[in-house]
């Protein structure tokens, strides 16, 4: 695919399909490009496209309809019911990503590697007006954004032209520019710059006349004409008293993180040295250490930075009233400590003042708890020898967009360095006497430094003696108790309320999805489970957002592709976050807990499905919720893989919640899984629960089936005396369902009855079992259970010595195939049926189908499969 819209929007797919000029359907197409991750909802299709017909749904979706037909449906997927529509841009498809791309790729070089790439990327703009063609007023600030992006390019390739010393092309390129533009104040700066050489009396003219027509110069343009008249400058890494160190005293030590530090300080080195202005940004969730890390780092670095220290604690997140510092106050602070001291008015007019003094100064700037990007970005100098460190809870993303930026996110502490922080004043005596309690804490702080702290501070501020340190870990393992332990509001140390600072500046909508992620079983959940909890919500909801705001703002964590909750962050969630009035929250709290269990029933059946493709189970379709379609068994196996452990507490949230539907029927969905990985006692608790809800929940042949799987779990565990038990039961209540899946279930139970008496060495049992299902086979046309059955037959004959005796066997071609509900994975099935009983006939010492038969008893795989014959497709098989 080949798409356009820095000039004239146009897109020719990989098929043959075009789009160009002023259709709706290349509005579409710039509409999607233009979008953050190329999706937009219907709704802000209509509202562009259609000036905000609200009766446009139909004709949204031919548009739709029509770019996809253009592009394909790789390039144009179907939205489903999620109510967006998406564009994949193939890798360089498109001329705007690959600008982007381009400009990106750009900030971290040198200046003539920079000034090379920037002309690269500025290559993709046909012209300087993008969306050419389309008309609809919905465009026009999208036409702004871009071209703003344009001028934020070319200036920037100015800078690096300057800096690189490319004066012939900067002399052209100004004067084109000089003459296309010449209000704007960067241009004329560079001009300037380009064309020091003009006579003074035109020089003085052209100034005056462009600060007639366009006001007072802003800082950089006023140093470009300071430097171009010959005012002198302060030569830079000249001290002019006074120095300032603002810099707060010494914190605790930031245990754990010596090669954090370490990184930094070897990356703001390497910055500084190359010229360049190192912006270091250190985010985590509340209580992760920041600020500790932060001030070490700024001491480690202070001798390099002969210009002096400034310190801002700007309050993003504080406790009770306090209100964040608003930039104009900290540039008050910070210029009164920088000569010349300015008098300067109006925050913009400030901003520029500290980047003037800042300009040939090497100062340090920390920039203490930022609550966004807004408040950071006029504190910042510009280019120079300067650093700033700054801390924030949230990842600020509109800054690393802006500018570069060395990020480094913070995690709780490993296991070795969260106990040095709650022993640190213990004894070697006492540590190993309370070495067992001391880790539970540790993992019921969830390694989490302030939390491990405020438990420091309890024993050792004498309010509790040590002795009574199992006992605090037994307190604290109830989640309430365990935040009221962690409040000591007193030493102005609480984890309830750093995350309630964190959290009660969030929107509406992550509010909400925090509530329903702590709902959620945990330990994680996939990218699709978590958009599906947003359908609780209704309509409209910007799920997809509110994560990346809840991702941003570290409070829910990212692990490869999986998103779970700090257990603290869980706890406070819980009963904190109330989303609703008492009666709301119950009605939201059932909806969520269904949406989980809805989406990982129907999830783990898909994969079931590819596992053991026969075995049917009454769960009926999916309704909203997003369901995988692994191709093959080794995707269905790596999908339950990474959601075996939340899917496994899910069963423990139905059960305790009381919705038996899920308790049976997640549990019978998983347990083929957990065969194949030999998870046997998660199995059998499992359907234990499963048998329990299903006695009261489900109709006698299911609930039989459950006992049949919990057979077949017996039999995996050796334990085949609980096996039969379990068949007993199953053969009861298919009794009791006189239908012809009644008849079918009971011949099943029989049969596995049977080959389990035999097991046991009841042979007379096992025959009396296995005679009453290969009558109820072929009373209900069974051939694959008859054949199965006969196996089993001339099995238990053989172990008797009898080669003569057996069944009567119909003279007609068998239809193998795994029948009745059993598997048996990793085993290779045998046809079953005539070939055996000839064989018994004419005295044979061992049968020529061994192999199935051997492993019948070893194995008790007993999977439920789907009502009625199953076809083999052409491969030997064997009633399982």
């Amino acid at each position: 695919m080949e798409g356009h819209v820095l000039g004239p929007v146009r897109v020719e797919g990989d098929g043959g399909g075009r789009v160009f000029g002023d259709s709706k359907a290349a509005g579409l197409f710039a509409l999607l490009v233009t979008s953050p991750g190329c999706r937009c909802t219907r709704k802000e299709i209509a509202e562009v496209l259609w000036d905000g017909d609200e009766n446009a749904g139909g004709r949204v979706d031919r548009v739709v309809s029509d770019l996809r037909k253009q592009l394909g449906r790789e390039v144009v997927p179907h939205g489903g019911k999620s109510g967006y529509c998406t564009l994949r841009v193939p890798e360089g498809g498109v001329d705007l990503l690959r600008f982007r791309d381009g400009v990106a790729r750009a900030a971290g070089l040198s200046h003539p590697e920079r000034f090379e790439q920037l002309g690269v990327a500025l290559e993709e703009w046909d012209g300087d007006e993008p969306l050419r063609g389309l008309t609809e007023s919905g465009f026009h600030l999208r036409r702004e954004a871009l071209r703003a992006e344009l001028m934020a390019a070319v200036y920037a390739r100015l800078d690096a032209a300057w800096r690189s010393r490319q004066e012939k092309w900067l002399r052209e390129e100004t004067e084109k520019w000089f003459e296309r533009a010449p209000e704007l104040p960067q241009i004329f700066r560079f001009y300037l710059l380009a064309h020091d050489d003009l006579p003074e009396r035109r020089r003085e003219r052209l100034i005056k006349g462009w600060t007639k027509r366009n006001g007072k110069p802003d800082a950089d343009l006023q140093s470009a004409i300071d430097q171009v008249r010959g005012v002198a400058h302060r030569p830079g890494g000249t001290l002019l008293p006074p120095v300032p160190d603002q810099l707060p005293g010494s914190r605790r030590r930031p245990v754990g993180q010596d090669e954090l530090i370490r990184s930094l300080v070897e990356a703001v080195c390497e910055e500084q040295d190359a010229g360049n202005l190192a912006l270091v940004l250190i985010s985590g969730m509340a209580g992760v250490g920041k600020s500790t890390v932060a001030h070490h780092l700024a001491r480690r670095l202070r001798e390099r930075f002969p210009d002096g220290v400034l310190y801002a604690g700007l309050n993003g997140f504080a406790d009770g009233d306090v209100r964040p510092a608003e930039p104009d106050e900290v540039l008050d602070g910070f210029l009164a400590a920088l000569p010349p001291y300015t008098a300067v008015t109006g925050p913009e007019s400030k901003s520029n003042a500290l980047r003037s003094a800042l300009a040939h100064r090497s100062v340090l700037i920390v920039l203490d708890d930022a609550l966004n990007a807004q408040q950071v970005l006029p504190l910042l100098p510009g280019d120079g020898t300067c650093a700033v460190i700054i801390t924030s809870r949230n990842d600020l993303l509109r800054l690393q967009s802006e500018r570069k930026v060395l990020f480094r996110k913070m995690e709780p502490l490993q296991e070795a360095d969260a106990l040095e922080v709650l022993q640190e004043k213990v004894s070697a005596e006492d540590r190993a006497k309370y070495a067992q309690a001391f880790s539970d804490l540790v993992c019921l702080c969830g390694r989490l430094p302030l939390a491990l702290a405020v438990v420091a501070r309890l024993l050792e501020g004498g309010a509790r003696p040590l002795r009574t340190t199992p006992a605090l870990a037994r307190e604290m393992k109830e989640e309430r108790a365990k935040l009221d332990t962690l409040h000591l509001p007193e030493h102005e140390l609480s984890v309830r309320a750093a995350l309630n600072c964190s959290v009660r500046v969030l929107g509406e909508e992550a509010r909400l999805l925090l509530w329903q992620l702590a709902v959620h079983p945990g330990p994680s959940a996939s990218w699709e489970a978590v958009m599906d909890l947003g359908r609780v919500a209704g309509e409209g909801a910007r799920t997809d957002r509110a994560l990346v705001e809840l991702v941003a703002a570290n409070l829910v964590e990212l692990r490869g592709d999986r998103y779970g909750l700090h257990d603290l962050v869980r706890a406070f969630a819980r009963q904190h976050v109330q989303p609703g009035s008492e009666s709301e929250t119950a009605y939201l709290e059932q909806a969520t807990v269904r949406q989980v269990l809805e989406h990982q029933l129907h999830n783990v059946r898909a994969c079931d499905r590819v596992l053991d493709h026969e075995r049917t189970l009454p769960i009926g379709e999916p309704d909203g919720v997003t369901v995988t379609d692994p191709a093959e068994p080794g995707q269905a196996m790596a999908f339950l893989d990474e959601e075996y452990a939340a899917v496994q507490r899910g069963i423990r949230l139905a059960i305790g919640q009381g919705f038996e539907r899920y308790e049976w029927l997640l549990s019978m969905a998983l347990v083929t899984y957990q065969w194949r990985r030999h998870f046997l006692d998660d199995a059998l608790k499992n359907l234990r629960y499963a048998a329990d809800a299903a006695e009261s929940a489900a109709a006698p042949v299911d609930c039989a089936m459950v006992y049949r799987m919990l057979a077949g779990t017996q039999w995996r565990l050796g334990k085949y005396d609980a096996a039969v038990g379990h068949l007993r039961r199953a053969v009861r209540l298919s009794e009791e369902d006189h239908s012809e899946a009644g008849r079918l279930s009971l011949a099943r139970s029989l049969h596995r009855l049977g080959i389990t008496l035999r097991k046991q060495g009841d042979r007379t049992g096992a025959e009396e079992a296995l005679c009453q299902a290969l009558e109820l086979c072929r009373e209900v046309s069974d051939s694959v259970g008859e054949a199965a059955t006969l196996n089993a037959l001339g099995a238990l004959h053989h172990d008797q010595g009898d080669h003569e005796s057996a069944p009567p066997v119909r003279r007609r071609p068998v239809c193998g195939g795994a029948h009745g509900g059993a598997q048996w994975p990793g085993r290779r099935a045998v046809h079953p049926g005539q070939g055996a009983l000839d064989a018994l006939r004419a005295g044979r010492g061992r049968l020529p189908v061994p192999t199935g038969l051997r492993h019948l008893p070893r194995t008790g795989e007993l999977a439920e499969r789907g009502q009625g014959t199953a076809a083999l497709r052409g491969r030997p098989g064997v009633r399982r």
